[in-house]
C-alpha cells in the first residue's frame, strides 16, 4: 500500500506534504477541490486518501462517502482544524480511519499512515476486488494493551462486564465516539467461556447496502459482479466465538431483516450459496445513539432491538471519569515513547491540570492523539504546554460557536473611548470572518492576513479586557 492522494485547497501545504511523502517512498498525487479529488480517485483509485475536512466545494463527509463507494477498502485520513474535533470524531463513525489536526507535522502524518498500513495489512487484492476486508481474530489481550481506569464509574462499568460476560446474553454497548466500545467488547469476550474462540469486529458504519450482505454472510464465486472468489463472511469467521457489530444502527433496514432471521434461526447461507450453515455465536453490538429511540423513529427494527437488548451497558465519557485522566495520560505516554523510541519522564503539573479541566469531546481517541502528538514534539524530559493544542491551553469562548454568537464586547453602562471603540471594531471584524468560515480559525487568520498565533493573542487580549472592565 503506497499510493496516496492528497486533497486540500491549500496548494502550498499539498506540495510540501507530497514532497515529504515521496521522500518516504510513497507515490503521491494532489487535488485542490473535492470534486477534482473524487474524479482522480475514480480514474485510478488510491490506497490512502488524505483529505481536508473543509474544502471549497465539498466537505469531508461527501468526499469520504464517494471514495468508499468506489473502493471500500481505501484508508481515508481526515485533516482538520482542532476546533473541528467533534466533527472529526463523527466522521470516523462514517468510515474514516483517523484524523490529523492542523498545523500538520510531517512525522505525525507519517506515523498515522504507518498505523493505517499495519491496521489494513491483511487486505489482499482479491478481497479488495470483491469488496471484502479480512478482520483480525483476537484470541488474547496482552496485559499492556489496555488500561483499566480507577474512577468509580469505571469500576462500576467493569463490575457489569464481569457480571454479564460469562452468560450467553447478547449485549448493547452505548457510548460516545472514542470511548472504547470495541475494547469493552473484547474485554467481555475475554471474560467469557468463548475466550479461546475468535473475536471478530465489523464497523457497520462503513457498509453500503450492496456490500452488507456479503460482509456479514459471505458470498460464492460468481454470485455478483466482482465476486471472483468464495469469501467467508463475518458470521462464518466468528462462528464459535463473538461477533462485534459497531454502529449497528447504520445497517439498512432490509439488511436488518436478514440479520434478524439469522439470529432467530441460528442458520445462514452465503450470498449466492445453497449450503446452510449452523451458527453458534455471541453478538455484541455498539451504538452512540439510543436504539430504542431509533426504532421509535422507524430507523431500526423493534424486533431486532429486543433480540440484542438482553443486556445493555453505558460507557461513560472521559469527562465524567476524572480519576481516569492522569492514569491514561501516563499509559498513552508510555505507548507513544515506545512507538517513537523516546524517553520522556512525564508531564509538567500545569499540563496535568489542563488535561483534567478539558472536556475531551473525542474521549480516549482524542486523548491518545493529543499525547502522541505532544510526545513527537517534545525534546525535554517533561511535556509542557507549548506542545499542546491551543484549545486545551487557552479554552477561550471563541472555541464554542454558541458562546461566540452571544459574546458582547461593549458594556452599555460604560462611556465609550477611542481605544475601546477600536478594539470593539477589531473584535467584531474577527467575529464576522469566523462566522463566514464556520469558526475555522486557520482560514480566518488567512482572510484577516494575520498568522494563527496573532489571532489567538487578539482573542486572549479581548478576554483580558473583558475581565478588567
Amino acid at each position: 500500500m503506497n499510493r496516496i492522494l492528497i486533497i486540500d485547497d491549500d496548494m502550498d501545504m499539498c506540495t510540501l506534504l507530497s514532497r515529504f511523502l515521496q521522500r518516504k517512498n510513497f507515490e503521491t498525487d494532489m487535488a485542490y477541490t473535492g470534486n477534482s479529488g473524487i474524479a482522480k480517485f475514480k480514474e485510478n483509485p488510491f490506497d490512502i486518501v488524505l483529505c481536508d475536512f473543509r474544502l471549497g466545494d465539498k466537505e469531508g463527509y461527501d468526499v469520504l462517502r464517494e471514495i468508499k463507494s468506489v473502493k471500500p477498502t481505501t484508508t481515508v485520513i481526515i485533516i482538520t482544524g482542532y476546533s473541528d474535533i467533534k466533527t472529526a470524531v463523527d466522521i470516523i463513525k462514517q468510515g474514516a480511519f483517523d484524523y490529523i489536526t492542523k498545523p500538520l507535522i510531517p512525522d505525525e502524518v507519517l506515523s498515522v499512515i504507518k498505523k493505517s498500513q499495519e491496521h489494513s495489512g491483511a487486505i489482499t487484492d482479491a478481497d479488495a476486488k470483491a469488496g471484502g476486508i479480512k478482520k483480525k481474530t483476537v484470541s488474547a489481550l496482552p496485559d499492556n494493551e489496555y488500561l483499566v481506569g480507577k474512577d468509580p464509574r469505571t469500576k462500576e462499568l467493569y463490575k457489569q462486564i464481569k457480571l454479564v460476560a460469562p452468560t450467553p446474553y447478547s449485549i448493547i454497548l452505548y457510548g460516545e465516539s472514542g470511548t472504547g466500545k470495541e475494547v469493552i467488547g473484547k474485554t467481555i469476550h475475554q471474560y467469557s467461556d468463548r475466550m479461546s474462540k475468535p473475536f471478530i469486529a465489523l464497523d457497520c458504519g462503513t457498509l453500503s447496502k450492496e456490500l452488507a450482505g456479503s460482509e456479514l454472510f459471505g458470498h460464492m464465486k460468481g454470485s455478483f459482479t466482482g465476486a471472483i472468489n468464495d469469501k467467508e463472511g463475518h458470521f462464518e469467521l466468528a462462528n464459535g466465538g463473538t461477533l462485534f457489530l459497531d454502529e449497528v444502527a447504520n445497517l439498512p433496514i432490509d439488511v436488518q431483516a436478514a440479520l434478524l432471521r439469522v439470529i432467530q434461526e441460528r442458520k445462514f447461507k452465503r450470498v449466492g450459496g445453497t449450503k446452510e450453515m449452523t451458527l453458534d455465536i455471541r453478538i455484541i453490538v455498539a451504538s452512540n445513539e439510543n436504539l430504542q429511540e431509533a426504532y421509535r423513529k422507524g430507523r431500526f427494527r423493534e424486533d431486532l432491538f429486543h433480540r440484542f437488548n438482553e443486556f445493555s451497558i453505558h460507557i461513560p465519557p472521559l469527562r465524567e471519569r476524572k480519576e481516569d485522566i492522569l492514569p491514561f495520560a501516563d499509559f498513552f505516554l508510555k505507548k507513544a515513547c515506545a512507538e517513537l523510541g523516546k524517553e520522556i519522564e512525564g508531564f509538567e503539573d500545569e499540563v496535568l491540570k489542563l488535561f483534567i479541566q478539558y472536556s475531551w469531546p473525542g474521549n480516549l481517541r482524542e486523548f491518545r492523539n493529543v499525547i502522541r502528538r505532544a510526545a513527537l514534539l517534545t525534546d525535554t524530559p517533561l511535556i509542557n504546554t507549548s506542545v499542546l493544542p491551543v484549545e486545551i491551553v487557552q479554552p477561550a469562548p471563541l472555541n464554542d460557536a454558541a458562546s461566540i454568537q452571544t459574546a458582547s464586547f461593549s458594556d452599555p453602562f460604560k462611556e465609550p473611548d477611542l481605544k475601546g471603540a477600536a478594539s470593539q471594531a477589531e473584535y467584531e471584524t474577527i467575529l464576522k470572518v469566523l462566522k463566514q468560515v464556520n469558526y475555522n480559525k486557520t482560514k480566518a487568520a488567512v482572510i484577516l492576513k494575520i498568522d494563527r498565533k496573532t489571532l489567538y493573542n487578539k482573542i486572549k487580549d479581548y478576554e483580558t479586557q473583558k475581565q478588567t472592565q
